[in-house]
């Protein structure tokens, strides 16, 4: 899956983020804007620009050569990106583990694309990049995205206090994680 793309449902597939999406990125994050404030850092204004996006595109697949994340989009019938899932953080070796983090846009929200994306990533992270655990955190009260997670076989873990400056201000998270696989590390 690593470089496939997925059909999530009749509309909606997720595939490999590219630069060509950087456009359809800022317009989405800039309808969504107000809905996702609550669970968002603050973001400077050229960040909902299509050259902001470009710049988060740029450092995205930057890293994703260098084996360090993945970032794939919900892409609508017309190719346009309206949600974003991040694995970041990866490491290899004994550890073999990556942060998750996930978003989608207003319009598209409350359908199961995010849990039905949540599972395909985590198959792709044990089967393909041959991860041990997959976790994530989500503020205390972002009970949505603890249902997806619960949903995809995440158990909550821990709380992390003042873990991430969201919203304005040092926010406590609750801890999930994902054993994918108990198979010793590749070699």
């Amino acid at each position: 899956m690593i470089n496939d793309s997925h059909q999530l449902d009749a509309e909606v597939r997720l595939r490999p983020a590219t630069m060509a999406d950087a456009a359809s990125l800022a317009a989405a994050l800039t309808r969504s804007r107000a809905y996702m404030r609550p669970w968002e850092p603050l973001r400077p204004e050229v960040f909902y620009t299509e050259h902001g996006q470009r710049e988060r595109l740029a450092g995205m697949l930057a890293d994703r050569d260098a084996g360090r994340s993945m970032s794939w989009v919900l892409a609508d019938e017309q190719d346009r990106a309206v949600g974003g899932f991040n694995l970041n953080g990866i490491v290899l070796g004994p550890f073999r583990s990556g942060t998750l983090g996930y978003w989608v846009d207003i319009e598209y929200a409350g359908r199961g694309l995010a849990t039905t994306a949540v599972s395909r990533i985590c198959e792709s992270a044990r089967d393909d990049l041959r991860l041990h655990r997959v976790e994530a955190g989500t503020l205390l009260d972002n009970v949505a995205s603890q249902r997806v997670l619960v949903k995809c076989g995440f158990e909550e873990y821990g709380m992390a206090p003042r873990c991430l400056h969201i919203d304005g201000e040092w926010r406590d998270h609750r801890l999930f994680q994902r054993i994918l696989h108990d198979d010793p590390p590749a070699g």
